[in-house]
């Protein structure tokens, strides 16, 4: 939020200068970010002066340059070569001297410097409007008025104006900071507890009154409890044109375009009091009547932005007689029955909205107005009709408007200040400290919380309704030492800590597979919880009844709680890959969630996402691709780390893999791994092969937590391990050659795994090789080479006769 800090200082008369100001207003809460510069004019019209020419001939050596002298009041008349046709003598015009620093439309500099032009010196420049910034108009050099003294600073000619604005990070319970008034009213707080007793000066709008009663607009609202209050007033006369210098620079100075008079008006009003404001053509209002209500669903409305939006049945919509759609109530107006250079009667409107209402209907159309802002926020109901007064004012100062009604009023049923009770007990315990009690009441008095009741422990308070964030004790507590100041707080050279005794820490467990992970070339990345609803589609594991849906979602990529961590990964990976980053590792510990029969489930994961080389391309390293291998390689390590050295492998049946397998301990199953399918690949924009592992870390957790040893027998004969190479059809998984395995070996077979999966060149088109291994054991005795051999033999015969496989050497 930009505060202009001359603007400040209408209400609050301080001499500190800005930087001071600054901290203290960083001291109260409202953090100062920077404080930057801002000229009316860029570079203030420094080194330009009002200058007479006195002679204007033709350049000797070109034809379109006058050679001219010029009083610059120094008593010496400067020569200066002009380009411009439109240069006569006795003009007064604008001349930057040598050493001015001039800036192109770009706002790159243009220093003046002595020059010589087809043979003649030239000592300065006289200048067109667009060369010094007063505006685009380049038809010729800038003619100032004869009464203008020469030597006369262009700077006081044209009152350029210089200010320093504050960028303040404000937080959102602050919605009574959200204007210059608001920031002064706590500047004044933070100054009182300094012992420096400044006046809060309110704009006065003594002088509102109703010229003549000639046109009347009445106000409806069909809901109290979407529009509290609602007023408004009907100006006639209205001459729209642009807006007195002054208030251009207003906004000018806070980031905001100035349009036109009326539109300046309000949004100057907004800024200052933190009320928004909407004016309407009175004269596109049929029926002379506003009807506060709500409209069908699928109604459509087409907005300023010349953008037709599907209304929602709750949207607050401002409407005629004939309940023709206006304006989006506090939130956006309509592109029909705005102002513009047409107008002549306005109808002014200041309200008090639903702040819930304006956030739902400010996110279900993806718009992000000042007034929305303040509105799902909560504005001071209680400045609703001073601010319509101040506006009303200002037009009548800036337009020639005449008053020509009453205010228009819905107010049903007054806001009542806020109440609250605190012990003083309490305000020692949650600070830290003894404050003395004659402080405290001063800080509150200043916050303008009055004190109702008062005993020796307690302390009854008013909370004033601008304050909607003020509701509690120890909210109380909070303002008051934020105004004591922080840095005023004791603090002990004495350090507690509680000791703890868990078996299992889980931070601690988390940062011993981080530190691995990372020692291998892995990058921690941090996804965002909330997705698109959408990627549910890509598999059919996942399911859309079971999907945590926002009720009022940031935007419509952040509708739905992720379901599985593969997604929030691709999207990291496809932004690395088109910036030219392709050897990726990245690893997340994070959360899945889902909605089963009215019970919300969380479940923890760790993932790992790789992709392309696992080194970096240089002339002594061959390239290694990451591939499956490597994956597992990594995921078993990781659990050896955990304390569990054997796992078995199975087909798994999560189908975002092309090719994967899942692992077991037990009966449990800790993780999935593979390689992403192309189809998923493509829909972000992904080219290359990429590999995931989603280890189901809460298994781990509570593995570890157990701390359970599980003892048995050695097995008494040996194991035997044998390797195939299968070439097959890229349709064949892995699962069917699992399953396929143990019908054929039921007996000897302990283990099957897949190891390696390869598809590239050196392969038939439509082939692909997989890398098996088996365990075989028998029980009863130790197997011999002819015995192990019939069996692999088997295993062969029965692969090459279901899915035609061929053994690879």
């Amino acid at each position: 939020m930009k505060i202009s800090y001359n603007w400040l200082k209408q209400f609050i008369k301080t001499d500190w200068d800005a930087v001071k100001t600054g901290e203290l207003l960083t001291d109260l809460g409202l953090e100062v970010e920077g404080i930057d510069a801002f000229e009316s004019i860029k570079g203030g019209l420094k080194g330009l002066v009002v200058g007479e020419v006195l002679t204007c001939i033709k350049h000797p050596n070109a034809d379109k340059l006058s050679l001219t002298t010029v009083d610059l009041g120094d008593g010496e008349p400067t020569q200066i070569v002009c380009g411009a046709p439109n240069v006569a003598v006795g003009q007064k015009v604008a001349v930057a001297t040598i050493g001015t620093i001039l800036y192109d439309e770009k706002g790159k500099e243009f220093p003046i410097k002595k020059g010589r032009i087809r043979g003649e010196d030239s000592f300065g420049m006289i200048c067109a409007e667009d060369e010094i910034g007063l505006s685009d108009n380049h038809e010729g050099i800038l003619v100032l008025d004869n009464l203008l003294k020469s030597g006369a600073k262009l700077s006081e000619v044209f009152e350029v104006q210089s200010d320093e604005i504050f960028e303040i990070g404000l937080t959102p319970n602050r919605a009574d900071a959200m204007s210059h008034y608001g920031v002064a009213r706590d500047l004044k707080a933070g100054l009182q507890q300094q012992e420096i007793n400044l006046e809060l000066i309110s704009p006065s709008v003594i002088d509102f009154h109703v010229d003549l009663r000639t046109k009347k607009i009445s106000v409806e609202v069909a809901d109290k409890e979407l529009a509290p209050r609602y007023v408004g007033v009907t100006l006639t006369d209205v001459e729209v044109k642009e807006s007195p210098t002054w208030l251009q620079n207003r906004l000018k100075s806070i980031g905001i375009s100035p349009k036109n008079n009326v539109v300046d008006v309000t949004n100057y009003v907004l800024h200052e009091l933190g009320q928004p404001l909407h004016a309407f053509d009175a004269g596109k209002i049929k029926g002379d009547k506003i009807i506060v209500q709500t409209l069908p669903a699928g109604t459509k409305f087409t907005t300023l932005d010349e953008v037709e939006r599907t209304l929602h049945q709750e949207d607050i919509m401002i409407c005629d007689a004939n309940s023709n759609p206006l304006c989006i109530g506090g939130v956006f107006g309509g592109k029909d029955s705005g102002v513009t250079s047409e107008t002549n009667s306005v109808f002014l409107e200041s309200a008090y909205f639903n702040p819930i209402s304006i956030r739902k209907t400010a996110k279900r159309h993806g718009l992000n107005t000042d007034a929305s802002f303040r509105f799902e926020r909560g504005i001071d109901i209680n400045f609703v009709k001073y601010a319509l007064k101040r506006a009303v004012l200002l037009l009548q100062e800036t337009t020639g408007a005449k008053i020509a009604s009453g205010i228009q009023e819905f107010y049903p049923n007054r806001i009542i200040d806020f109440e609250v009770v605190v012990k003083y007990s309490n305000i020692y315990r949650l600070i830290g400290q003894e404050i003395p009690k004659e402080t405290i009441k001063k800080i509150l008095a200043s916050l303008d919380i009055k004190i109702n009741s008062e005993t020796e422990e307690i302390l009854g308070l008013t909370v004033p309704s601008y304050r909607v964030d003020v509701q509690r004790e120890a909210d109380i507590i909070e303002e008051i030492l934020r105004v004591y100041g922080y840095n005023h707080i004791n603090y002990s050279q004495k350090l507690n800590t509680s000791l703890s005794f868990s078996d299992f820490d889980k931070e601690k467990y988390e940062n011993k597979l981080a530190d691995q992970l990372v020692a291998q070339g892995f990058y921690e990345t941090m996804a965002n919880s909330l997705t698109k609803p959408d990627y549910i589609h890509l598999s059919d594991k996942l399911k859309e009844e079971v999907s945590v849906i926002m009720l009022n979602p940031l935007s419509a990529d952040l509708e739905a709680m992720r379901q599985s961590m593969l997604f929030g990964g691709l999207e990291s990976i496809a932004y690395n890959s088109k910036r030219q980053q392709h050897n990726l590792r990245f690893f997340e510990f994070g959360k899945t969630y889902h909605k089963y029969e009215n019970a919300y489930h969380e479940e923890n994961h760790l993932a790992l996402y790789v992709s392309g080389f696992q080194n970096q391309n240089h002339w002594q390293i061959k390239d290694q691709k990451s591939d499956f291998f490597y994956l597992k390689a990594t995921v078993a390590a990781l659990l050896t780390k955990s304390g569990i050295a054997s796992f078995k492998t199975k087909p798994t049946k999560n189908d975002l893999f092309s090719e994967g397998i899942s692992l077991y301990n037990g009966k449990i199953k800790i993780a999935d791994l593979g390689v992403v399918k192309k189809a998923i690949l493509k829909s972000f924009g992904i080219k290359q092969e990429v590999l995931f592992a989603d280890i189901a870390i809460q298994k781990l957790y509570d593995k570890i937590a157990d701390n359970q040893v599980t003892i048995q027998e050695l097995h008494k004969y040996p194991s035997v391990k044998r390797d195939l190479a299968l070439l097959v059809d890229q349709k064949v998984s892995f699962s069917e050659l699992y399953h396929t395995s143990y019908q054929t070996e039921p007996k000897l077979l302990k283990e099957v795994t897949l190891f390696d999966v390869y598809e590239g060149e050196n392969l038939p088109e439509g082939k692909k090789s997989y890398a098996l291994s088996f365990v075989l054991r028998d029980k009863n005795k130790t197997l011999n080479e002819k015995q192990i051999d019939k069996t692999m033999q088997k295993l062969t015969r029965s692969f090459e006769k279901q899915f035609n496989a061929e053994l690879r050497s």
